[in-house]
């Protein structure tokens, strides 16, 4: 019986090693992480969005528009008429997935889940106005329906962050990492944003510097202190910049400098 206690507890160390021993499945969040996440996030079209239904419990997930703040803050257009609109008002947490697949394994491909708070923004306010513009730039025809009573913006802010860029590549981040410290929302930004959308040419050779798909409708659709957004078509380019700018003239710099403009 003596021999059979020692032979057993000796094993024990085979199957309850020290923590250090086992593979770590999550990496150490670095600053290409970082920014791999602050582009999904940003240059997302759209994203899956997860909401409690308020009558069953149970999660429920839907498709919806996204566009973002001027601090990186997702921001998404929703009637109040649908369910997930429902569940945001009844319970503002909330989740949601960006990323799209391309060829091959979909597994393969970058994407990042956000675990966030949701928060209905209030018409006639600066931050509503703000928001709107921002969102029709990046989605010309919800101008149809973005003023139907019954529409609303939402703010998703992000809590915290699971980020998988690929086999082998996972890691978590603070929402914070996600967001823009000091955005620029003074009248010079604002301003900036509704200059750029007239320089139509000016986006093409920015794009085609960049190593954008071939196409002659490029055109800028929203800046912020940390990178700038191109749409073309349904294409959507989110360029990030090396380090935040402290200034709209910092942006137009860096743009005729990449552009190649005089």
């Amino acid at each position: 019986m003596d021999e059979m206690a020692d032979n057993s507890s000796s094993e024990k160390p085979a199957t309850d090693g020290p923590a250090r021993d086992r593979p770590q499945v999550l990496r150490e969040t670095d600053e290409d992480a970082r920014r791999l996440a602050r582009t999904l996030v940003r240059g997302a079209r759209f994203m899956a969005l997860a909401v409690l239904d308020p009558e069953t419990g149970f999660p429920s997930v839907s498709r919806t528009l996204t566009g973002t703040d001027v601090d990186g803050t997702p921001v998404i257009l929703v009637s109040g008429l649908s369910g997930h609109t429902r569940g945001l008002v009844a319970d503002p947490r909330c989740s949601l997935l960006a990323g799209e697949p391309g060829k091959g394994d979909p597994l393969a491909h970058p994407r990042i889940t956000l675990q966030c708070l949701a928060e209905s923004v209030a018409r006639d306010t600066p931050d509503h106005t703000r928001i709107r513009s921002r969102f029709l730039d990046r989605h010309p025809k919800a101008a149809l329906y973005a003023d139907f009573p019954d529409f609303r913006f939402f703010r998703i802010t992000p809590q915290a962050a699971s980020l998988n860029g690929g086999f082998g590549r996972a890691y978590m981040l603070p929402g914070f990492d996600l967001l823009i410290p000091s955005p620029g929302i003074t009248s010079d930004w604002l301003e900036l944003q509704k200059d750029l959308g007239n320089m139509t040419e000016t986006a093409e050779k920015f794009a085609a510097n960049l190593g954008a798909a071939e196409s002659h409708n490029w055109r800028f659709a929203g800046v912020d202190r940390a990178g700038i957004n191109l749409i073309s078509g349904d294409l959507q380019l989110r360029h990030e910049f090396e380090r935040l700018v402290d200034s709209p003239q910092a942006v137009l710099d860096y743009i005729f400098a990449t552009s190649k403009v005089q």
